[in-house]
């Protein structure tokens, strides 16, 4: 993943949506790239902060709503990224369509946009069923469920701790198709370049089950998060 973001930032400066505790943003700045962020997660943020000796602290962060929040020196990044499926995180098509929007906004003409997405397990799913185990242990089991005519989704995770607890979590998504992205990106003046199955660039194919787009501003586009 930083091999592939350091290349695409060709030099310029990135910016990642919904930047978290920083697993990334921080060795991708130790790299070299002047890395900035948006966060709606204060704790997350404050997380990021405390991490590595403090060096988090030096990456600028606006606290925000990835779709709509603007970071200082937008329409200047070479790059900007948004991985580990948070895209989904939007649980409207709407909401996705201004984070794609807001993205352009932020980019250098030339600039590129990077999303890291799973790709829907409908295949897995039964004639009339709406859950898939995506994973089962002794300590952990995680079920998605999916709403197919609204494309909304949630990730139940059942953990039995070792203390004999058990607590469950079914934080709310909304999948999106990869051609789907695609027109979100042409609304905002963006064009597909690549479409990988993972990050060492293998294919990606109709088994894939999740891939890493990578679009492009027009050179000729003026987008603005309107």
């Amino acid at each position: 993943m930083l091999d592939v973001l350091f290349e695409i930032a060709a030099g310029g400066s990135a910016l990642e949506f919904a930047i978290g505790t920083g697993r990334v943003a921080i060795p991708l700045a130790a790299r070299g790239v002047p890395v900035s962020g948006i966060e709606l997660s204060a704790p997350m943020l404050a997380r990021m902060r405390d991490k590595a000796g403090g060096t988090g602290s030096a990456i600028p962060v606006v606290v925000g709503d990835m779709a709509t929040s603007r970071a200082p020196g937008a329409g200047t990044f070479s790059l900007v990224y948004l991985v580990f499926n948070t895209v989904a995180n939007l649980t409207t098509q709407d909401a996705q369509v201004q984070c794609f929007r807001n993205a352009a906004a932020h980019l250098v003409a030339g600039g590129h946009f990077v999303v890291e997405v799973g790709v829907p397990a409908l295949v897995r799913l039964a004639s009339g069923e709406r859950y898939v185990v995506f994973e089962r242990s002794d300590s952990h089991v995680g079920i998605d469920e999916y709403e197919i005519a609204t494309q909304r989704q949630w990730s139940h995770h059942i953990t039995f701790q070792s203390d004999g607890q058990v607590r469950r979590t079914s934080p709310p998504f909304r999948y999106v198709w990869p051609a789907e992205l695609d027109l979100m990106a042409r609304i905002a003046g963006m064009r597909l370049v690549h479409r990988w199955g993972d990050w060492d660039r293998s294919p990606f194919t109709s088994q894939s089950t999740q891939h890493v787009s990578v679009w492009q501003k027009d050179d000729r586009a003026d987008v603005t998060a309107g």
